[in-house]
């Protein structure tokens, strides 16, 4: 093949990510059969609310809203967004220069890690990781420096992911004059951690003291369960000049298809993913910016009651979240009951689980364990260490990712394929 058509440099190696190969490859094969209970992908099987859907509907109805807007956010949305972030930062956030909509959180990871990291240049990376994280940080040129969340003794209790944390001496070892910027994760996938304002100052503290960015993605910011509390580390001191924060649509409202997401920041930095997205995807969909605008409006309104969405959405997802909890304790797994999101993690280990047809596997415990479980117990997971650098693969194998955002039908499913599995067991 002629040495024109090799692939650019900056993609070297991205291509055999095995991270993503199997997530978005394999993995939806497996659970491709009709008769495998899909707790594995992220995507909810409950509905979103039924305005955000006539929403969309009228807005499809005229004909100005099916063309082009504004590139860097559709006018109505980027003041609904300010309109709703401004109750939570103390200043004032200018919808034009301080946010940018950007295709899903995806296009907003994208558009900072492009536009704000240069070749040469460290980026702390907290494990396990959002499987994007290492290879975008690897595109743009960077280097990504890895530290591993670790778990404290439970000592009998249950395992929350607030047993999760970043030991301090060990996170200011990682920073120094090359360290560019930190990615957040909170409330985390896959743990389901929520930084405390403790651990979150902790990691300001350094950023400020070594002049270092930090990318909080914030996806999951409205699906906090009892007893804790979302807490933006943009709001912390020091910290609003030197934070991008994302956000997204598919998350908020359950519309994963419609791949909305957007950045929050000051000029000095939201200018440069601007540069990003001029010369990429330009613009996003204009219809869908609307219809989520006035979803935006109409949750505004009711905020702090009872009925708005974001409080709604937590307390039925923490009766799905204590439910798994429950059967997965009943086979014999150690479930890590998350604060927030709708992944739920458990310890597989203790299982004796027949893996001898695949001997001769070298991939992880944890894959072939999901492979032997969706094959034979008709349940589909996501493996951990799929979340995790090479060398910290060993540390998270025994673990599993299971969604909860399902229908109850869903669950009931999988209830069925469990109760049956502890039959077996017990």
């Amino acid at each position: 093949m002629s040495l024109k058509f090799k692939n650019a440099k900056r993609i070297e190696g991205l291509d055999s990510n095995v991270c993503i190969f199997y997530l978005r490859i394999e993995f939806t094969k497996l659970a491709a059969d009709p008769s495998v209970v899909n707790l594995g992908q992220g995507l909810p099987d409950i509905p979103p609310p039924a305005y955000v859907k006539e929403e969309l509907s009228k807005v499809a109805a005229m004909d100005s809203l099916n063309q082009y807007t504004r590139g860097f956010g559709h006018p109505s949305l980027v003041k609904a967004l300010s309109g709703l972030y401004e109750k939570f930062y103390q200043n004032q956030i200018d919808p034009d220069k301080e946010i940018l909509v950007t295709v899903g959180a995806y296009g907003s990871l994208f558009n900072a890690i492009q536009g704000l990291i240069d070749e040469g240049d460290e980026v702390i990376v907290i494990v396990p990781f959002y499987d994007c994280y290492e290879p975008m940080v690897r595109m743009a040129g960077g280097t990504p420096v890895f530290i591993s969340l670790r778990s404290k003794p439970v000592d009998g209790k249950k395992w929350s992911s607030s047993d999760w944390t970043l030991d301090p001496e060990e996170l200011a070892s990682k920073f120094n004059s090359k360290t560019k910027a930190i990615i957040l994760n909170s409330p985390h996938n896959p743990f389901g951690k929520v930084y405390t304002k403790e651990e979150l100052q902790v990691i300001a503290d350094l950023c400020i003291k070594y002049d270092t960015l930090c990318i909080s993605d914030e996806v999951y910011e409205w699906l906090v369960y009892s007893g804790r509390e979302h807490l933006k580390i943009a709001t912390l001191p020091g910290m609003w000049e030197r934070t991008i924060t994302v956000g997204s649509a598919g998350k908020t409202f359950n519309v994963t298809g419609w791949k909305l997401g957007w950045s929050i920041g000051p000029n000095h930095l939201i200018k440069h993913l601007q540069t990003v997205q001029q010369n990429s995807i330009y613009a996003c969909a204009t219809p869908l910016q609307e219809a989520l605008a006035q979803a935006f409006w109409i949750e505004i309104k009711r905020m702090g009651e009872p009925e708005c969405y974001f409080n709604s959405l937590p307390k039925e997802l923490e009766v799905k979240r204590d439910r798994m909890v429950h059967l997965l304790e009943s086979v014999g797994l150690k479930p890590i009951v998350p604060e927030g999101g709708y992944f739920i993690i458990a310890d597989v280990s203790s299982l004796d689980a027949d893996l001898s047809d695949m001997k001769n596997s070298d991939e992880p415990y944890d894959y072939k364990f999901v492979k032997w479980m969706t094959k034979n117990k008709k349940l589909s997971a996501i493996p951990v260490s799929a979340f995790c650098n090479k060398e910290t693969k060993l540390q998270f194998e025994k673990f599993v990712r299971f969604c909860f955002i399902k229908k109850d039908s869903t669950l009931d499913a999988a209830e069925e394929i469990i109760k049956a599995w502890s039959r077996q067991t017990s």
